[in-house]
């Protein structure tokens, strides 16, 4: 029974287990991250055009759900700015006919789509979606959503304004109304840039962000700068946020972009579950984690809460401060209603400068340029991935982007599919070893009149073509009695695939050549046999072992094997492949 409860609702497994003496590590966690939380929970409401009190709201009620309903003991689950530009793209048509007031809770009705995308996926066990961005796409599509931060954010630093629109049209404008800068604001924002990166150098342990908006607030209050042309946030609401039924009328026009919010919001906390899992800690469990992400933004969207999920700058601090459960999450929105009850009448002293500061240089800092070389150094294919996935979401947005960049994961692993390895095999002389036939190993034993092949991986539709575009030359070349596939490296065969090997055998026929199997594993063996060319090879035809095929074949076939080089198949298994 216990277990049970502690698959449904995994609080209960820590709270069962939970140490007395992680207490203090926990609750100096919790305050550590609220450090972090707390300012870029309002800058990231920011990024999305709502007002800042949302962005605590999005960090009150989802570190409360996360805690009951999380695998990952360290994770801080608020908001990200990834999350907070897709939000911003999402509201940016109902912003555009309706009151700024509206715009609350369209962006609560969001929230509520998303974890409605995500809660669909857990009851269909979607949790391997959280591997459908490959890594190199991953890199450019995060470096596309911090440069198209940081340029949106470039005008609050520089004290201008100008109708936004798309990334060259922002561009071009900033370039075109520097003259217009105020100087005031420009030294503070780079006053402001300035401490967050000492600090960040210097004094990685201190909450930059936190002495940042500090250090805004103080000075503003103190030197009355909004008189020197200093924009302020201006008056942010305090206390507690009020329940709301989502607006069903503008789900059409939301659940588009709810799906790809609900994807970045799932790949985002996994990954940064998984990033700062400590040695003891159990692994994040994905299916659990959609089941809890959905809920955060689900019961998050019901009290004004924007789209939420697990952030990494606020979870890795989480992690380094010692949290040892989600009691340190649960301090955190401690300090959060905090500043909802008394402290929200001084965040209107804050400049838009230093919020914007708080966002740019974590945001630059997703534009990570050593990621892109050690990606060129290894492929120039995943590295050609990677540019125009940033390419994507700087052209197109980031919520197409998004498209693009699961497109281009799609078709990566469709090509890495496609392209697995058939190798022409030999004996190592004296051993029942089967390796590629190779120069560099000249003396290798081939056997008169047999052809050994081998193919790793699954077959599909997509390689079956290529396989057979190998092997057929070398039959129409060399002309043996027997071609016999070692399928022990193949862990399954789609239909089109095994179709394609009953359509051989047919052709085989036709030309006096046998086909034999070797190695087939469980499932393609039960396919095998549950088709017609099963039927037609029967049990004398597929083998155990690559080992057992050439014994029965040297029975059947006396003869004494010969040099694979000095044969007409002689040449590199990549000789090979490149037919």
């Amino acid at each position: 029974m216990a277990r049970d409860l502690s698959r449904l609702i995994p609080a209960a497994a820590w709270l069962r287990a939970y140490d007395k003496k992680w207490l203090r590590s926990d609750l100096v966690a919790g305050l550590t991250a609220a450090a972090v939380v707390v300012p870029q929970s309002m800058a990231y409401a920011g990024i999305a055009d709502l007002p800042l009190v949302i962005g605590l709201y999005t960090a009150f009620v989802p570190l409360l759900v996360y805690a009951v309903m999380g695998t990952s003991r360290s994770l801080s689950v608020t908001t990200t700015s990834t999350i907070a530009l897709l939000s911003a793209g999402a509201l940016q048509q109902i912003r555009a006919g309706a009151p700024n007031e509206a715009v609350i809770p369209a962006a609560a009705t969001l929230s509520v789509a998303v974890g409605g995308v995500l809660l669909i996926a857990w009851a269909l066990r979607l949790g391997i979606v959280a591997s459908l961005i490959s890594e190199p796409v991953l890199v450019g599509f995060k470096a596309g959503v911090g440069f198209v931060i940081v340029v949106d954010q470039l005008p609050k630093l520089l004290g201008i304004h100008f109708v936004k629109g798309h990334l060259l049209h922002n561009i071009l404008s900033i370039a075109g109304h520097l003259p217009e800068a105020s100087l005031p604001t420009l030294i503070l924002a780079l006053g402001m840039l300035a401490l967050l990166i000492g600090l960040k150098r210097l004094a990685p342990a201190a909450p930059a962000a936190l002495v940042a908006v500090a250090t805004g607030i103080a000075l503003s209050a103190s030197l009355d700068i909004s008189r020197r042309g200093v924009e302020l946030v201006g008056t942010v609401q305090g206390g507690f946020p009020s329940f709301a039924f989502p607006q069903v009328q503008l789900l059409e026009e939301l659940w588009l972009a709810a799906v790809g919010i609900a994807l970045m919001s799932f790949v985002e906390t996994v990954a940064a579950g998984q990033a700062f899992r400590g040695p003891d800690e159990p692994r994040p469990v994905p299916n659990q984690e959609l089941l809890a992400i959905g809920l955060t933004n689900l019961v998050g969207g019901l009290f004004q809460a924007m789209p939420s999920g697990g952030g990494t700058s606020q979870t890795a601090v989480n992690q380094r401060a010692g949290a040892r459960t989600q009691l340190a999450g649960l301090a955190t929105m401690g300090i959060v209603i905090a500043v909802l009850l008394f402290l929200a009448p001084l965040v209107r002293w804050m400049p838009q400068a230093t919020l914007a500061a708080v966002v740019v240089v974590p945001c630059a800092g997703m534009i990570r340029l050593a990621e892109f070389r050690v990606i060129l150094r290894a492929r120039v294919m995943e590295f050609s991935w990677a540019i125009v996935a940033f390419a994507g979401v700087a052209i197109l947005g980031t919520l197409r982007g998004i498209i693009v960049a699961v497109v281009l994961s799609l078709l990566a692993l469709m090509y890495h599919g496609s392209r697995r390895p058939v190798l022409i095999l030999a004996r190592k002389p004296g051993t029942n070893v089967f390796r590629p036939q190779s120069a560099e190993h000249p003396r290798d034993e081939a056997f008169p009149g047999l052809l050994m092949v081998k193919t790793e991986g699954i077959m599909h539709f997509a390689n079956a073509q290529r396989i057979g575009n190998v092997i057929w030359p070398l039959v129409e070349k060399l002309e043996p009695r027997v071609v016999v596939v070692d399928c022990s490296a193949v862990p399954d065969i789609e239909y089109t695939a095994l179709k394609m090997l009953t359509e051989a055998q047919k052709k085989f026929l036709k030309m006096g050549v046998t086909l034999w199997l070797a190695g087939l594993n469980p499932e393609p063996l039960r396919l095998v046999q549950k088709s017609p060319l099963g039927e037609t090879l029967g049990r004398e035809r597929m083998f155990f072992t690559l080992v057992q095929a050439v014994e029965t074949y040297q029975k059947q076939f006396p003869c004494k094997p010969v040099s694979a080089h000095e044969t007409a198949a002689g040449g590199s298994g990549n000789d090979q492949e490149r037919q």
